[in-house]
């Protein structure tokens, strides 16, 4: 998924609880579905921030050669600007994009 096109709210804002455990009918249910899909989106943010900054890797360990690189500064500010694993898999939750199932809830109704 492309995370710069994600439409989640950069800061935390207030949400309707209420609103958030129809689907589930569970409030915590909610918040663990949002919480596997938060960790998922973090674990690939994380990939994708590694393997740009594994480009500007340095295999020497000198000390004197530390020294700041243009292009590795402005990829960490990118990635700390997007909205963070949490807004974005809420918003997601939201827009109904996510897909889960309880396979507890399909054996009790049998």
């Amino acid at each position: 998924m492309d995370y710069r096109k994600s439409k989640a709210p950069i800061s935390t804002i207030s949400r309707d609880m209420s609103l958030m455990w129809k689907d589930t009918g569970n409030i915590y249910e909610t918040v663990k579905i949002v919480a596997k899909r938060a960790n998922q989106i973090s674990a690939e943010l994380k990939h994708d921030l590694d393997k740009k900054l594994s480009e500007f890797a340095s295999f020497n360990d000198s000390l004197e050669e530390v020294f700041e690189n243009r292009e590795q500064i402005e990829i960490s500010r990118y990635y700390e600007k997007l909205p963070k694993p949490t807004l974005i898999a809420t918003k997601e939750f939201e827009d109904n994009e996510l897909y889960w199932k309880n396979p507890v809830k399909k054996d009790s109704m049998d």
